[in-house]
């Protein structure tokens, strides 16, 4: 456990992990729309982790953040016993295992994307071929083409089609969709990347093995990897797409927490040690 937090500096900690939490619901909202086109004829238990990638992923983010709060500044060390320890260590391997399948889910998605075939048959969106049809605005995000709705998503005449549904959009769109596509998948990957060195520096640091060369290997690490998350929130912010880049930037901010919370701990242990030696030469 660290100490020297002020209680505005914890309510604003723990109001960002409150908002992490509120965007399981909203990533679900967003998906539960697309899932019903997606998957017309009703979700296969095998296509869940396909459909519903991102709410899955972050439900188990916010597990896995809670795990880290308690180890690295709710619990003292004397608190995390060998159960504790197990307990803690089998909730974060669950949440490996889900974050795991979740970019398995994000990979899939990216194939199935993918998979769109030219949609020659029409070269107008209003043309009555393609009434009770969808068109995507963005990824994951479906609207309805209907008379009154057509001519406001695209001028264009050339369009794909995604693979087993009704949906269709422009060639710009979809290169915009498949980008997205692959920096979420990108962004799921780095962020495995993340928690394994976060992993290891919790592990160390219980341990009292984290400095020297290995922190700042870690160190380094973590600044190309944070870098780069904040590349992909910057994208998503430019792209207009607003609950992935509100979603990327508490993420950042909530590792940063994470961060500094093994910083003090590694400070405290560091001003126990001295006091201990101090108080051992003192009796000597």
């Amino acid at each position: 456990m660290v100490a020297g937090q002020s209680k505005l500096f914890r309510a604003f900690k723990y109001t960002v992990y409150g908002l992490l939490t509120l965007n399981v619901w909203l990533f679900f909202n967003e998906e539960w729309a697309a899932s019903a086109l997606r998957f017309g004829d009703g979700i296969a238990f095998a296509d869940i982790i396909e459909g519903f990638a991102a709410t899955i992923d972050t439900a188990a983010w916010v597990v896995l953040l809670l795990m880290f709060e308690l180890e690295t500044y709710v619990l003292e060390d004397r608190h995390i016993t060998r159960f504790v320890g197990w307990v803690l260590q089998l909730l974060r391997v669950l949440c490996y295992a889900v974050i795991c399948y979740a970019f398995f889910g994000y990979v899939t998605k990216l194939l199935f994307l993918m998979q769109v075939t030219p949609f020659t048959a029409v070269t107008d969106l209003c043309a009555s071929a393609v009434q009770n049809w969808a068109y995507a605005t963005d990824l994951d995000q479906y609207e309805m083409i209907t008379a009154g709705t057509c001519e406001s998503f695209t001028s264009s005449n050339q369009f794909v089609r995604f693979y087993g549904m009704n949906a269709l959009v422009d060639t710009d769109g979809y290169r915009e969709i498949l980008r997205l596509a692959w920096v979420d998948v990108i962004n799921a990957g780095v962020w495995l990347g993340v928690v394994a060195v976060l992993e290891m520096d919790v592990q160390l640091q219980t341990r009292e093995r984290l400095h020297g060369r290995i922190q700042t290997l870690s160190n380094c690490a973590k600044y190309v990897m944070y870098s780069l998350l904040f590349l992909a929130a910057v994208y998503w912010g430019f792209k207009g797409d607003f609950v992935d880049f509100w979603d990327a930037f508490l993420w950042l901010v909530a590792f940063v927490f994470i961060e500094l919370n093994v910083v003090q701990w590694q400070q405290e242990d560091e001003r126990a040690a001295k006091e201990t030696g101090a108080a051992l030469l003192g009796d000597a």
